[in-house]
């Protein structure tokens, strides 16, 4: 009974055993099979990258050898592939990546002469002139007799001799400046005019390379710690030439010697060291992204080890009351532009989270310090609004909800702490702190400012005798007002209040600060005419007391930024603006304000500009839902009547006679973190209300305004950037954009440009951006390759296809434009390619613009390349009715068109001049060549060609007076 309940398991042990060896077998035959097949794929692939390569088509090759290296799993098959990228790479001047790929190859295989050969070339365009030699000469070594690797050596060693002439040349100047310096008993002017020229020599790689060899920065360093500011200038400005684009370097500079010469009283030197540890943290950042080769790798700190090095330098300076105000602005200026992501799509924002540890107690201190309490450390003016935009950036960039949390739980600690101590000096800090966090990140703002006691505690310092302690609460009300549903309690508990500083304080601070109070309480309508908080007539008298107060040169800036401040809530109101811009010494005062040092009145300005131009976003109400509001009793906005278009254009003249061009140009060229996205956006919007009439656009070029926008596509919120990319569209369609934009900065345009071909945008910004682009694309071919470099092409082919009549004539003329570039013209040799029929079919259009366009495209491309030519017949069997109707034309430009298409098409191909010759095109041309009209003289001398070309052919028969229609 065992043996045979044993027999039936052994033999289905067996079957298994088999049925696994079996399986086993046919993976193994699989696998076999796939990796032959994968092997045929790559090198199916790899012929294909060739064949593309041969024929001039460097960037289907380029895909193909990297779609085979991503499925070849044979190492000498992927170095063949990896030496063929690296031609490709070659080809598009990627000198570094091809490099890369040639040691790949070489990785393999040491002897693969083309590799080495390629390596060589990368790296002689890459500078490494030693290395590059090194490879040349071992190629030369295995083909002796090859002409091309003789040639290549006999350049590199012409290079390396000049670089040594150079070097030496360098090296004995640069020794003679140091000499210079070093000597204490040489003139004061020569160790002056010896530091220039080092500044002069750092500029250059081979200047900048010797100093550096020559223990340069030690020297440097000791020139920082000398008294004379045209020497410690000079130094800095050297350092920044040794620095820029070399990380191995930053870290022997020394931040504790620069953080000790940014922290001077001395803003000249202060910035020139922020400009220095600027150049520094770039350095870094770019090097981060590198892929770092040869020698530089073993002598480079960890760049984000050294990163936050800096940083923490930059966060201990923060409370130091041993660094200047100035140097204080400059270390939060460099946090603002260094810690927060620069794109929100970039996942890691762990230098945020690191700072928000490691300093953001060190920043509420600097915020909650009252200049006028003792044993602070120094601020300017600008030092408050800084901390609140940092804070702002440090809370934006946060992803979570658990790290907001965090933040405000750091922040709301740090008020408790304070405002729970028992002297007066910690409460106003505490307060102080609060006041910031609502202008940076409001909403940590208001939460800290619902905390217990601390609304109360404001109300009741608005009341004390102390100016400083007045100060602080009002500054708190003011902010605390933001919101709707805190103005509606300050209205109800603290206007009485607010009136009576303004009237009885005798202290201007306190009186502008209660009268900037009010003004904002009393805008809580906002545009909306129907809502007055106060009684008629109040926010008007309030504008002409703010007017007074921006006038009085005998008072402090500060106090009159805070007259802006009132004007900016007050503007919104529409006889308020129709005042101000009749006031030119108001308007002209505030100007003068915004080109000053003080940068906190920069976003007033912008802000007060923004509502007398109108050029806020207002949505306009559906009828039929004002009407149902209406009947349902529910409040509707109304518009002042005094918003009318026609009172906002005589608005924007007179900001223009006052001179409002130049203070937004001074505006845009501040070197502050006040000046915001937001900020940017609002001058962005004021320049396209500016530019709005065609007759005013020359003035605001004339005064910089171009040149002005141009930071603003870049650097501004998206909305900012979408309004200055809409300005720039509207000067380059009315203006020569050369002139507009002389030099290299006609270039810069076309990214702003293409940006405005999207669905995000409105129908008017399509149609403007493709306005200016065909104006562009008219001027030279660098320009066109500069268009089609930024994928604008296959946008312009989408708005070919917009139902809206004036924007699909618009995308057509600019493809008209473009067509002029032999890239673009290959496009419409592609088979499968439906664009040459849309230009037949749009020369048949009712739409006379569109006609042109369509009809001038299809001339110059038939005229061009003959082959497309034989191509029409075959897009649309009306063909012919279309020529034959831009002959009979009305519009002289569209019989031209016509003409010159058929005369293309007749020189093109034989058999298509039979058949325009066998219809009624015969008999217009034939009228086309008899007239007199000097006027038409080009489409006559056309007509004539093709009646010329019918006789070659035979089609028709010549007559003494003229021509016999008949056809052969």
């Amino acid at each position: 009974m065992t043996q045979l309940d044993a027999r039936p398991v052994g033999f289905c042990g067996v079957i298994i055993a088999y049925l696994n060896q079996e399986a086993h077998r046919q993976n193994s035959r699989e696998q076999r099979n796939c990796s032959l097949r994968m092997s045929q794929d790559s090198s199916t692939l790899r012929e294909e990258g060739n064949n593309h390569f041969k024929a001039g088509d460097v960037q289907q090759a380029l895909s193909c050898y990297t779609k085979a290296l991503k499925i070849s799993d044979c190492q000498s098959e992927s170095a063949v592939l990896y030496r063929n990228r690296a031609a490709c790479y070659l080809k598009l001047e990627d000198h570094t990546k091809a490099e890369a790929d040639a040691t790949k190859a070489l990785d393999v295989d040491q002897g693969d002469v083309k590799a080495r050969f390629r390596r060589a070339q990368a790296l002689q365009k890459l500078g490494r002139l030693d290395q590059a030699f090194t490879d040349a000469q071992k190629c030369a070594q295995l083909e002796p007799k090859n002409k091309a690797f003789q040639d290549l050596l006999r350049q590199l060693g012409a290079q390396i001799q000049q670089k040594v002439a150079q070097l030496s040349s360098t090296d004995s100047r640069v020794q003679q400046m140091f000499k210079l310096l070093l000597d204490s008993s040489a003139a004061v002017s020569d160790r002056q005019k010896a530091a220039q020229n080092l500044v002069v020599l750092s500029r250059e790689d081979a200047g900048a390379e010797q100093i550096f060899r020559n223990d340069g920065v030690k020297l440097l360093q000791n020139l920082l710690d000398s008294q004379q500011e045209d020497l410690i200038l000079s130094a800095l400005r050297t350092l920044v030439g040794l620095c820029t684009g070399h990380q191995s370097r930053v870290s022997d500079v020394g931040m504790d010697r620069l953080c000790g010469v940014m922290a001077s009283a001395a803003s000249t030197v202060s910035l020139s060291a922020c400009h220095l540890i600027q150049v520094m943290f770039e350095a870094l950042t770019e090097g981060m992204k590198k892929e770092i080769r040869g020698k530089d790798e073993a002598i480079l700190p960890e760049p984000s080890r050294e990163l936050r090095s800096m940083l923490r330098h930059l966060i201990d300076m923060l409370p130091a009351s041993s660094v200047s105000g100035a140097g204080r602005d400059s270390a939060i200026n460099l946090l603002v532009k260094q810690v927060p992501r620069k794109s929100l799509k970039n996942p890691d924002n762990s230098l945020t989270l690191w700072v928000i540890d490691q300093g953001l107690k060190k920043i509420l201190e600097v915020a909650g310090t009252v200049p006028e309490v003792k044993g602070g450390p120094p601020l300017t003016d600008n030092t408050p609004m800084s901390c609140s935009v940092l804070l702002n950036k440090l809370y934006d960039d946060l992803k979570s909800d658990k790290e907001r949390e965090n933040f405000n739980k750091l922040c709301e600690e740090y008020v408790q702490y304070h405002f729970g101590c028992s002297d007066m000096e910690s409460k106003l800090r505490a307060i102080q702190t609060v006041s910031v966090l609502l202008q940076g990140p409001s909403d940590v703002g208001n939460r800290t400012l619902e905390l217990s006691g601390i609304m109360d505690a404001v109300i009741s310092l608005c009341a004390s005798e102390n100016i400083s302690h007045q100060q602080v609460a009002v500054e708190a009300l003011i902010h605390a007002a933001g919101k709707a549903k805190r103005a509606s309690f300050i209205t109800a508990n603290g206007v009485a209040l607010l009136k009576e500083l303004y009237k009885k304080s005798e202290n201007d601070r306190i009186r502008v600060r209660a009268l900037v109070g009010l003004c904002k309480l009393g805008s809580a309508g906002g545009t909306d005419f129907s809502m007055k908080q106060f009684a008629e007539g109040s926010t008007l008298k309030l504008a002409k007391q703010c007017r007074k107060w921006l006038c009085n040169e005998a008072l402090p800036p500060a106090s009159r930024r805070w007259a802006i401040e009132g004007l900016a809530y007050l503007t919104l109101d529409a006889d308020v603006k129709e005042d101000l811009v009749e006031d030119k010494k108001a308007l002209q005062a505030m100007f003068e304000l915004a080109k000053s040092e003080d940068k906190t009145v920069l976003y007033a300005v912008g802000s007060t500009l923004v509502n007398c131009t109108n050029s806020y976003d207002v949505e306009k109400p559906d009828p039929q839902m004002v009407e149902l509001a209406k009947y349902a009793k529910q409040h509707v906005p109304e518009e002042h009547p005094k918003d009318a278009q026609s009172f906002v254009g005589k608005r924007v003249v007179k900001l223009l006679e006052a001179g409002v061009v130049s203070a937004l140009v001074c505006m845009v060229k501040q070197e502050s973190p006040v000046l915001t996205e937001a900020c940017r956006e609002c001058i962005a919007r004021v320049i396209l209300a500016l530019v709005e009439r065609q007759e005013d656009r020359g003035l605001v070029v004339a005064q910089g305004g171009g040149k002005a926008l141009l930071p603003l596509v870049s650097e501004s919120t998206d909305q900012g950037k979408i309004k200055a990319a809409q300005a720039l569209a509207k000067i380059t369609i009315t203006s020569n954009p050369e002139i507009a934009f002389p030099g290299e900065r006609v270039y810069e345009v076309v990214r702003p440009l293409v940006s405005l071909l999207a669905l995000d945008c409105t129908m008017l910004q399509n149609f403007e951006a493709l306005m200016a682009l065909t104006n562009l694309a008219g001027i030279s071919e660098r320009l066109r390759q500069k268009i089609i470099k930024e994928k604008a092409v296959p946008k312009i082919e989408g708005y070919m296809f917009e139902e809206h009549d004036m924007v699909r004539a618009a995308a057509t003329e600019c493809m008209c434009n473009l067509a002029l570039s032999s890239e673009v013209q290959k496009c419409y040799l592609a088979p499968d390619s439906d664009r040459l029929k849309l230009l037949v079919l749009y020369s048949g259009e009712d739409d006379e613009r569109l006609r042109k366009a369509a009809s001038g495209t299809l001339a110059m491309l038939t005229g061009e390349m003959p082959e497309l030519c034989t191509r029409i017949p075959d897009t649309t069997s009306h063909w012919l009715e279309i020529f034959q109707a831009l002959l009979l034309s009305e519009s002289q430009d569209l019989r031209h068109r016509g003409v010159v298409i058929v005369m293309n098409l007749m020189q093109a191909d034989k058999s298509l001049a039979e058949k325009l010759m066998e219809s009624e095109a015969l008999e217009i041309l034939s009228v086309l060549a008899k007239g007199d009209d000097p006027k038409q003289a080009s489409i006559q001398k056309a007509a004539q060609r093709c009646l010329d070309l019918a006789l070659e052919y035979g089609l028709i028969q010549s007559n003494e007076g003229g021509v016999n229609g008949k056809t052969m």
